[in-house]
This record gives structure tokens, C-alpha cells and sequence, in this order.
């Protein structure tokens, strides 16, 4: 098995256990009050010019070194840091990339799907955090579905710790570097290729026939309104110029929207299909007969469909041939983790 390093920076809040990920959990404006549980107790924090005031003691930002804190009720493993940014203040959860990941699968896949899809899901959502460290930032990841959903220490439950702990360390690379691991709930039976939703192509994640994804989603009919198109076209500038009806003109590989007609205007690319999720459809695996929409998955259709892994899984497939699948040409690989600095 290949391995790939990763470097633990020596930062002042970092743990000591392994790779420390910075969540931003929350941005608050100063002034805000944020409510803390501590080990010594409970206290209230709030970003003031010059500083953070926690306990009516003022501090050019605040260290709880952790174990384990609440912030406004919710509980997370790791420490915590209030760091001023401007006119607002950061909450910042260092956490152990194991520990983290233990908060993260249960947003992201149900307990009741098979273990080996628990796994699949675990590998990736490791590979997602180590790909998007970034050392000159304030932080590597928020907490909402912009990054991973991450819902610390009181979501943990049994069956996902149990996915954590069977692949711990393990990763998804190529080229010796832990990949773009995107997932998305259906693929409607079509995962797309990299550049048909964010323009660039990676060798990686090509459009897949996805026979073993049936989720709840998979086939989908929604009606639609002009009004409803004419929002989505002017969320992204674009001023309705008749009242034709969405009409799609071509196709992408993976038979998804590349050039739309909708409401007189004509849009093509990752932007026909941002148009298309705007309209409140599931999905840009789509026709139209008029004002209706018929279409299958949800999601943005690239890498691994989480209900296609399950799908696997229940046939047998066991995690490494799920990833296999959706990644070809890619390796598992052991995350080492060196301190020092780059």
C-alpha cells in the first residue's frame, strides 16, 4: 500500500495525537455573545475592538487547549480558538482528524447503511479534510455542507466510530497526493466527469455507469412556474427575455444539461447546470416536457454516489472496490503524518 505524508505544523494550538484540522465552527459579529461550556464551567465570550472578552477578561484571542468544550450547546471533541478577523470573530475547533471524522459521518451517510458504505464514506471524508488543509489560512474547513457536515461529539454513534476506526489512516490518492474526494447523495445511475460541473477535468473522476444507485431520489418530477425560472436565471444576472419554457439543447457526457434555453436566455456549462439546481431541481440529469421536469439523482452527480455505494455494498462489494469504482486509477494509501514545517 502506497503512503502519503502529511505534515503535523507546529501551531500553538495543535494536538498532540495526530493530524490537527482547524473547523471553523461559527462567525459571529463582535459584540455577539457566544455561550461556553468548559471543563471549569460554563462562560460567555464576545469579540470587542481589540480583542476577545471571556469571562469579563479581555484577550487578544482566546486558547481552550480542549479536551473537549461546548460552544452554544453543542458539545466537540478538541480545543476551541477565538480569533478576531475584522469586524468578526472566527470559533475555531482544533480537532484530531480521527476525532473529527467521528462528527463528520454522521451528517453525511445514515447508520443504517452497510458497513462497507460506512467505510467508502469514512476513506473519503478523511481524503476531503487532508486535501484541503491549508497552513496560511485561519482555518481548513467550515462545519456546513460548503465543506463536510460536521456535527461534533454528540451526533457519534457506534456503527460510524466503527467505519472510523476500520480505516483508520487510510486515504484516496493519485500522483502521490490525497485526491479531490467528491461525493454526492444519487447519481441517478450516471456519476458526471470533474469539468462538466467545476470546469476542470480530473483523471479521476469520469462520468461511471452507476447501475446500483436507488435512493428515494432516483427518479424525481417537479413542475415548475416562469416565476420560479425567472429567479433562478436572476440569481445569476440574467434578465428573462420571453416566457418559453426550460428546453434543454445538449447534452454533457454523462447526459446531463451542457446548454439550456430557458425564459429566452440561453446558458451553457457548469452555469446551465448551477441554473438548473437554482430552479430547486434535485439534479442536472434532467428533460423537460414543458414546464415539467423529469429527472433522476440528486446531487451534483460527481465521484462517488453515497446511495450507489450502498447499493455496492449490499451486493457485496467491500469499500476498496466502491472507491476502486467511482476513482479509477487511484490508490488507498496510509496517511503519515511528520511534524515540522514546509
Amino acid at each position: 500500500m502506497k503512503r502519503l505524508l502529511a505534515l503535523l505544523l507546529l501551531l500553538p494550538w495543535a494536538l498532540a495525537q495526530g493530524l490537527t484540522l482547524r473547523v471553523l465552527l461559527k462567525e459571529v459579529p463582535l459584540g455577539e455573545a457566544l455561550r461556553l461550556d468548559l471543563p471549569s464551567g460554563r462562560v460567555l465570550a464576545k469579540g470587542v475592538e481589540g480583542g476577545v472578552v471571556v469571562d469579563g477578561r479581555l484577550f487578544p484571542s482566546f486558547l481552550h487547549p480542549g479536551p473537549t468544550f461546548a460552544l452554544d450547546g453543542t458539545p466537540y471533541r478538541g480545543g476551541l480558538l477565538l480569533l478576531p478577523q475584522g469586524e468578526k470573530v472566527m470559533a475555531v475547533n482544533a480537532v484530531d482528524l480521527e476525532d473529527y471524522l467521528l462528527g463528520v459521518l454522521p451528517g453525511e451517510m445514515p447508520p443504517s447503511f452497510p458497513l462497507e458504505a460506512l467505510k467508502a464514506q469514512a476513506v473519503l471524508a478523511r481524503t476531503f479534510a487532508v486535501n484541503r488543509l491549508s497552513p496560511s489560512a485561519p482555518y481548513d474547513l467550515c462545519a456546513t455542507e460548503a465543506c463536510q457536515v460536521y456535527r461534533g461529539l454528540s451526533a457519534e454513534t457506534p456503527r460510524h466510530k466503527e467505519a472510523v476506526l476500520a480505516t483508520r489512516g487510510l486515504v484516496v490518492s493519485y500522483g502521490g497526493r490525497a485526491i479531490s474526494a467528491l461525493y454526492h447523495a444519487d447519481s441517478g445511475g450516471m456519476t458526471a466527469g470533474s469539468e462538466e460541473v467545476f470546469q476542470k477535468a480530473l483523471p479521476y473522476l469520469r462520468p461511471r455507469e452507476d447501475p446500483f444507485s436507488d435512493g428515494p431520489k432516483s427518479r424525481w418530477t417537479v413542475d415548475l412556474t416562469p416565476e420560479r425560472v425567472a429567479a433562478a436565471l436572476r440569481a445569476y444576472g440574467l434578465a428573462p427575455r420571453t416566457l418559453e419554457p426550460p428546453e434543454v439543447l445538449a447534452l454533457t457526457p454523462s447526459g446531463r444539461v451542457g446548454r439550456l434555453s430557458a425564459l429566452g436566455v440561453v446558458v451553457e456549462g457548469p452555469l446551465a447546470q448551477r441554473v438548473v439546481r437554482a430552479m430547486g431541481l434535485p439534479s442536472a440529469l434532467v428533460r423537460f416536457e414543458g414546464w415539467r421536469a423529469l429527472g433522476r439523482g440528486a446531487g451534483h452527480g460527481v465521484g462517488m454516489s453515497q446511495w450507489g455505494a450502498k447499493g455496492m455494498a449490499e451486493r457485496g462489494f467491500e469499500f476498496r472496490e466502491i472507491l476502486g469504482h467511482y476513482f479509477p486509477g487511484t490508490f488507498l494509501s496510509d496517511l503519515v503524518v511528520r511534524a515540522g514545517l514546509p
